[in-house]
Formats: structure tokens, sequence, C-alpha cells
């Protein structure tokens, strides 16, 4: 199984008392809450693909942390990941890779994988017959903020827009983008199709 996961921010207080206001005691709760979410969903032998601020930590704090976490862990580098993969005492054996930018098949369909963005992502016109999407775009980077509500708002103009494909048939511009902020799961890795439902639901609340 594979899963995926964005921001979780782990020793970074300001996510729970100031940013996200993810309501914690403190920074402990916080950390310890969220390791408990991901190692009752993963096993060992699942593959995780983190996009991007794991942790605000030092080499050794994360280091820990990531001795604790189950599964086969993927970093898609993050702006806060430098503070501890920069250090020379930091162990990377944890990590499968280690990159800024990716693209990997997950049961027949590609993801494209980057902590920032992308609006116009490779393959984004790609549907197969039943006209169901063959590639979605996960990222983070910008959590619940007004950033992320204006790449919705980009994204409803997109869907409305007509094209014309090579065939000379008029229909609309896919865009799949998808938010793996960890909040939105409850801090708990989700799969591709969790993470599609996940945020059909969301949208769907947010409609109204």
């Amino acid at each position: 199984m594979r899963y995926y996961i964005a921001d979780l921010h782990f020793f970074h207080a300001a996510m729970n008392d100031r940013m996200d206001c993810r309501g914690f005691a403190d920074m402990l709760e916080m950390n310890e809450y969220m390791i408990r979410k991901w190692n009752d969903k993963v096993n060992k032998n699942d593959d995780v693909v983190i996009l991007g601020d794991l942790s605000w930590g030092n080499a050794e704090e994360t280091g820990s942390l990531l001795k604790r976490l189950k599964g086969k862990l993927y970093l898609i580098q993050g702006n806060h990941d430098i503070r501890y993969l920069k250090k020379q005492t930091m162990d990377l054996s944890r990590f499968e890779w280690v990159k800024s930018y990716e693209e990997m098949s997950d049961n027949k369909r590609k993801v494209v994988l980057c902590h920032y963005p992308i609006m116009c992502y490779n393959g984004q016109y790609r549907l197969d017959e039943e006209g169901n999407p063959k590639v979605y775009m996960l990222y983070g980077h910008v959590h619940d903020s007004r950033d992320q509500q204006l790449i919705e708002q980009f994204q409803e103009i997109t869907r409305q827009t007509i094209t014309v494909d090579a065939q000379g048939n008029r229909r609309t511009i896919p865009c799949n983008m998808i938010n793996c902020f960890c909040k939105y799961s409850d801090y708990e890795p989700l799969t591709l199709d969790e993470w599609i439902e996940c945020d059909r639901k969301r949208w769907m609340k947010e409609s109204r």
C-alpha cells in the first residue's frame, strides 16, 4: 500500500498555537498524536510519500522521529526540510530517496509529486476511455490558507473552460490537484483514492 501526506511540521510549535491553530495542548502532544495516527494506519512494508515539510526539528530530533514512524519513507523536499537535511549529522538512511520532484505510477494512474502546487502539471489533459483522470497533482506547502483558496478558484475556472481536442471535440479542461495537507486527513496518511474522496467531501462541504 502507498500513502501520501504533507506538511506535518513535527516540532513546529507555531503550527499549533498560531499558523494552523491545530488545537493541541502543546508541541509534544501534537507530535505524539501525529505519530500515533501514522502508526495506526501504516504497516512496516507500506510506502509513505511525504510531500514536504516533515519536521522543524534539528537533525537529532528528526532522526529520532524517523525511527518511530512505520513504513518505507520517501521525501519530496519542502522548504523547511533543509533545516535538518543540510546537517552532516543527519542520517538519511530511513528515506528510500529524497527528491524535489517525482512522477510515480499508482494503480494505472500517474501522480505528479511536488511540495509546491503546479498549476499546469505534466499529463493534466490525460483521461481514460471513460473520461476519468489518468494524472493527479499532489502537493502541500499552502496548508489551509488564502493561497489554497486561490488554487481552488483556479481549479474551478479551469474545469469550466472549454477546449477542443485533437479530434475536434469540445470538452472542459481537467484539473486534478489535491492538497495533501495533514490537517485535512486528521494527520493520517492516505492512499490516492482516499485523498480523492477526502478532497471531494471537502469541496462539497465548502460549496454548501
